[in-house]
């Protein structure tokens, strides 16, 4: 299987400049293939749209200068292009899971730059690497690759950080987990909450996320094309940079250690994109990263031999009880703990939410025909038993 290690690496002022053509010229290219793509009727091979956009266009006045940098990552921009259609026409014909995916793009000068060297245009020579026609630049290693890179893709995020993301060849680990399975439930105070009643909070995004409120307002305010907006610009990406890098880094370390630790992970299947549609809730959801975690956990079950599961989002996990079955109903969000009717035993609304979602997973599901001809379901609980659902 295939892995990626991203490092960060600081270029001089020479390079910088190389990059800044290399990346220029990565677009062009992209964007003169898609403008040929658009106007025709049949979209040409990929060999053919390089010899119009690559070995052609060198040939004019106009693009002579793509002949200063490497022909490789200009072939391998004409190539992704050929990726993305195949991506939309996929996604037309119901051949690619997930959502569905629009046509190609052009791309801009401003924000998130990138440009992607195969074998023969780069090599690794002890702690640097050479980049064909940019020359050797020192990575900060933060831990040694597996194996031999296949590809090197040189980035420039929106905060003007460079980073080298190679792609490696792996082979999954074996390692015996010490319990059998898991169910997780998401939510917004607590992160997690887990069916071994263990719990993960999510780091403080507040205070950053003002300071973007706050620069987005000023920015809003600041004339286009201006250097004070220029810099207001980066302010706010590097803010971004921020709560994504606090972020990524708690996903991580908490994927790592569930996924090391069980063998079966459950997750539900939430309706992300609906959910943020609520304008009260939707920046702290969006600021949760529950899709991101949930791809760290597929991708490291993977790598760990795990068994990666996802229930249905229409289960009654939050209105059934875990220990008899018996079924609630549907009760208010402010209502965090609740006392079942059929077996007197309190719960914690995440915590036997996420037992729930353990029980659908594995298999093991109550018989709640049983119980529920025992008991009338009811969705709140009656005026005269006030104590049966506390809110905490």
């Amino acid at each position: 299987m295939k892995a990626r290690y991203q490092f960060r690496f600081y270029p001089t002022d020479q390079q910088q400049q190389s990059l800044a053509q290399l990346f220029g010229c990565v677009r062009v290219v992209w964007n003169d293939a898609l403008a040929i793509c658009k106007q025709t009727e049949k979209l040409p091979s990929n060999n053919d749209l390089q010899k119009l956009v690559i070995t052609q266009a060198k040939k004019t006045l106009d693009r002579s200068w793509l002949s200063d940098v490497s022909n490789i990552p200009l072939q391998q921009s004409v190539a992704d292009l050929g990726v993305a259609y195949k991506n939309f026409f996929d996604s037309l014909k119901g051949k690619r899971k997930g959502k569905k995916v629009g046509t190609p793009k052009f791309k801009k000068k401003t924000g998130r730059q990138s440009a992607r060297f195969r074998i023969g245009g780069f090599s690794i020579k002890g702690d640097e690497v050479y980049l064909a026609k940019i020359g050797n630049v020192k990575p900060v290693w933060s831990r040694q690759l597996p194996s031999a890179p296949t590809s090197v893709t040189v980035i420039k995020d929106c905060a003007n950080r460079y980073f080298l993301s190679f792609v490696v060849e792996i082979e999954p680990i074996h390692i015996d987990a010490k319990n059998q399975s898991i169910g997780i439930d998401l939510g917004i105070k607590t992160f997690a909450v887990m069916s071994n009643s263990e719990t993960a909070v999510s780091p403080n995004y507040s205070k950053k996320d003002r300071k973007i409120r706050k620069l987005q307002r000023k920015l809003a305010r600041q004339q286009k094309g201006s250097l004070r907006r220029e810099i207001s610009r980066l302010k706010i990406a590097k803010q971004h940079n921020r709560i994504a890098d606090t972020r990524k880094d708690f996903l991580h370390k908490l994927s790592t250690k569930i996924v090391s630790e069980n063998q079966t992970i459950v997750l539900e299947d939430l309706n992300v994109s609906g959910m943020v549609k609520n304008r009260k809730l939707a920046r702290v959801i969006s600021l949760q990263g529950w899709r991101e975690f949930r791809v760290l956990c597929e991708a490291k079950s993977e790598k760990l031999n795990r068994d990666f599961r996802v229930i249905n989002r229409w289960e009654p996990t939050s209105q059934t009880c875990s220990c008899c079955g018996y079924r609630w109903g549907k009760i208010d969000l402010s209502v965090r703990s609740v006392l079942c009717l059929n077996c007197n035993i309190e719960h914690d609304r995440d915590e036997n939410a996420s037992r729930n979602i353990e029980m659908v997973g594995m298999g093991h599901r109550h018989d709640l025909k049983r119980t529920g001809s025992d008991c009338q379901t009811t969705s709140v609980a009656s005026c005269c038993e006030p104590s049966r659902i506390t809110a905490l």
